[in-house]
């Protein structure tokens, strides 16, 4: 099942990680390690989102949370198989949440997506890519159909930006501090 959340309202982080946690909480397989994999491009508007999120993540990273794809290093179509074999062999009991931006309807243009299931990178602008992750979020930065391409290149930064930030404050609410607690994973496991 997938969840759809309004990132304008003023509750959409605490929407975010209330569902998060439920994907988390509801994912049959037992892990060790949380790999979130924020797929995108820096070179085009409405495909940064996912490398904008991994980006403020990174300062979160260790202790059993790992974040590939950032505005630095980015994960696209060009060398996402080969991140995707590489967290498989570094992180064999991960729990791998993938992130990208999507298009979608009028109606839901803003909208956060999170659901238990693989990503399918790509499918709005009809790439054939591998599915990835556990977990799946995305953010709805434009209205799909037609020319996809040039629809990404014209998104406002700002809608981006907005679902980013959104985003972003549901994930990292759900990361214990680093006073409370050293070991982030089987904290999380807990939740």
């Amino acid at each position: 099942m997938t969840f759809y959340i309004d990132a304008k309202k003023e509750s959409s982080s605490s929407e975010i990680s209330y569902l998060l946690k439920k994907c988390i909480r509801h994912h049959p397989r037992q892990w060790t390690d949380l790999v979130f994999l924020c797929i995108g491009s820096d070179r085009m508007t409405g495909d940064c989102l996912g490398p904008y999120i991994g980006q403020q993540l990174r300062p979160y990273a260790g202790q059993g949370i790992f974040v590939y794809g950032t505005l630095t290093d980015p994960v696209h179509a060009l060398n996402l198989k080969e991140t995707s074999s590489y967290i498989t062999d570094r992180h064999p009991s991960a729990l791998v949440i993938a992130i990208d931006a999507s298009l979608g309807q009028k109606k839901h243009l803003g909208y956060v997506t999170i659901g238990n299931g693989a990503l399918y990178p790509g499918a709005g602008v009809r790439k054939e890519l591998p599915p990835v992750g556990d977990i799946h979020i995305t953010g709805i930065v434009n209205i799909g159909g037609m020319l996809e391409q040039f629809t990404l290149q014209t998104t406002r930064l700002s809608t981006v930006i907005s679902l980013a930030d959104t985003i972003t404050q549901g994930i990292v609410s759900l990361i214990p501090s680093e006073n409370s607690n050293k070991n982030y994973t089987n904290s999380l496991i807990c939740l």
